[in-house]
């Protein structure tokens, strides 16, 4: 066998903290502090930091592989945590604090979590769980003048004991570095444990310029919580590129977001679908032609749920311009992107707007296909089936839950949950959650196809629909839906608004007027919750809540 002549470079968090320190020490780390305030650092600051972070966890007795809670905002210290525990061959662990207490505890315990780094303002949210969790030691990131509970100690005071003169462990690409925690509906949530390996291709692939085009160039403000899938990656790819990271801490409202990205000239930033509607409808009250953006715009990758149309036009006339991605916990987080491809310059906006809505095509190294009854169905933007992904951060199984090994196929393949179309090309657009779709007389009904037009009516904010049952069609879609402030429309107003886009059979046979809609701790519509409440509907009975 003929070998190679490369070197054995392991790929390492490591290599991107080093680099980061080194090339880009003075390009600036801001993070709006849970008091408001806010805190100026740089990438020569974090990555000291980080390095005494990883030299007090050893000398606290952390040894490979051991997991390092936090419960944390995003900002700086939460930043530190992410290089500074794999630094030390520890896995960081980001807490979701938006779950219930007896969740977080739970994921605690099952991911076997020795430390916890906690931020002072979460310190009454931990001790609902405190006595059902095992920490060895608790330190707290302190933002006011409050005293420390008795047991928990000051996070600066234990930095600070740090000689200064640490030496990284040898650490291996396959070793672990993060673990999160699906925010499923159903079930316990499951764990996934990332690879410095996975971690460190992903974040190559990220920057890349049909990807989300990251440089020193760019002020990334991260609006995705670093909870949900280490802020979605763009911590690392911040750091690897050299780009000045601003994060909002707790402060996601869209004034706040706003504010920010105005102060920081933001060109980059990433959040659900949710975050910014509420930051369209904040810039609509502000003026049409109000852009509170550099003249080349912000680039906004967007995921977790599908954007609406609407929200990409409104986006649009203010400078932002949404990027659709797809991923999940499994994937890293980023599998896919949408990036008009040459061809499509010449298209009209519609079109380019029709293309924008899918999910686009699969980032390298990435493999996409889907399954239906027939086996491996074709790519011809027609057949339907479950989207299967594998590739090098993709996940192989579940964290210490070998009853979840049918979510792979028997040839290696994650199975999403997600049905979906791919075209010609490998572009991929997702049809709908597998749980989610409508099955009415024999045929399948897309609940995010119906969502997405609704909200593209002037009136509505945000729209569910969910399968209720039906004793003629065995199942028909319920539409409830969210009004902007001062508007409203009648149900044959909605239906006729959707008439001109979907069959009459299609069409939801009733609808329901709320003031808000369940949603997920990441962001995400909870479909599970709708269906919960409205499982005994009593059809053509259009109700006002």
């Amino acid at each position: 066998m003929l070998m190679h002549t490369m070197m054995n470079t392991p790929l390492t968090l490591i290599a991107i903290l080093e680099r980061a320190g080194r090339y880009f020490p003075e390009v600036e780390v801001v993070s709006r502090l849970p008091n408001r305030t806010i805190h100026r650092s740089t990438w020569r600051k974090v990555y000291t930091r980080a390095r005494a972070l990883a030299e007090c966890l050893k000398t606290a007795g952390l040894e490979k592989g051991d997991r390092v809670a936090t419960l944390m905002w995003n900002h700086y210290a939460h930043l530190e945590a992410n290089f500074g525990v794999p630094a030390a061959g520890g896995v960081m662990h980001a807490l979701n604090l938006r779950l219930h207490p007896d969740e977080i505890a739970y994921i605690a315990m099952h991911a076997q979590d020795r430390f916890l780094i906690v931020d002072d303002v979460l310190v009454p949210l931990l001790e609902k769980f405190a006595d059902k969790v095992k920490f060895e030691r608790i330190f707290v990131v302190r933002h006011g003048g409050q005293e420390l509970p008795a047991g928990y100690e000051d996070y600066e005071r234990w930095l600070k004991q740090a000689r200064g003169d640490f030496q990284f462990p040898d650490i291996g690409e396959q070793d672990g570095a993060s673990m999160c925690f699906t925010s499923g509906t159903t079930g316990n949530p499951k764990g996934v444990l990332y690879s410095h390996r996975a971690l460190v291709l992903h974040t190559m692939a990220q920057a890349m310029a049909d990807s989300c085009a990251v440089s020193q160039n760019d002020s990334l403000l991260l609006a995705s919580s670093m909870f949900h899938v280490n802020g979605w990656g763009l911590c690392f790819t911040a750091a690897m590129t050299g780009a000045k990271l601003v994060m909002p801490g707790p402060f996601l409202d869209a004034e706040s977001l706003i504010d920010l990205m105005v102060s920081e000239r933001t060109t980059l930033s990433c959040a659900v679908p949710t975050i910014w509607l509420a930051i369209l409808a904040a810039m609509d009250q502000r003026g049409a032609e109000w852009k509170p953006v550099p003249e080349s715009g912000v680039r906004i990758l967007c995921g977790g749920t599908a954007p609406p149309e609407s929200l990409l036009r409104g986006l649009d006339r203010h400078g932002l311009h949404i990027i659709h991605s797809w991923g999940m916990t499994e994937t890293s987080p980023q599998a896919t992107v949408c990036r008009l491809k040459p061809a499509m310059a010449g298209w009209t906006d519609d079109e380019k707007y029709a293309q924008r809505l899918k999910q686009g095509w699969p980032l390298p190294f990435v493999e996409t296909r889907i399954v239906n009854e027939n086996g491996v169905a074709p790519c011809d933007g027609e057949a339907m089936g479950e989207l299967e992904v594998r590739g090098p951060w993709v996940a192989g199984s579940y964290y210490n839950a070998p009853e979840t090994s049918n979510r792979w196929s028997k040839d290696g393949w994650f199975r999403t949950g997600d049905v979906a179309m791919i075209d010609a090309d490998g572009c991929i657009r997702l049809v709908d959650r597998s749980k989610d779709l409508v099955k009415s007389g024999g045929e399948w009904i897309s609940s995010v196809d119906l969502e997405n037009s609704l909200m593209s009516h002037p009136a509505v904010r945000e729209a569910g629909v969910i399968a209720v049952p039906h004793s003629k069609w065995q199942e028909r879609p319920l539409a409830v839906v969210v009004f902007k402030d001062g508007e409203s429309a009648t149900a044959d107003e909605l239906r006729e608004f959707l008439g001109a886009k979907f069959a009459k059979w299609q069409l939801p046979d009733d609808f329901v007027f709320v003031k808000e809609l369940p949603h997920t701790s990441t962001g995400k519509l909870l479909k599970a919750e709708l269906r919960k409440e409205y499982k005994g509907w009593k059809w053509s009975n259009t109700q006002n809540l």
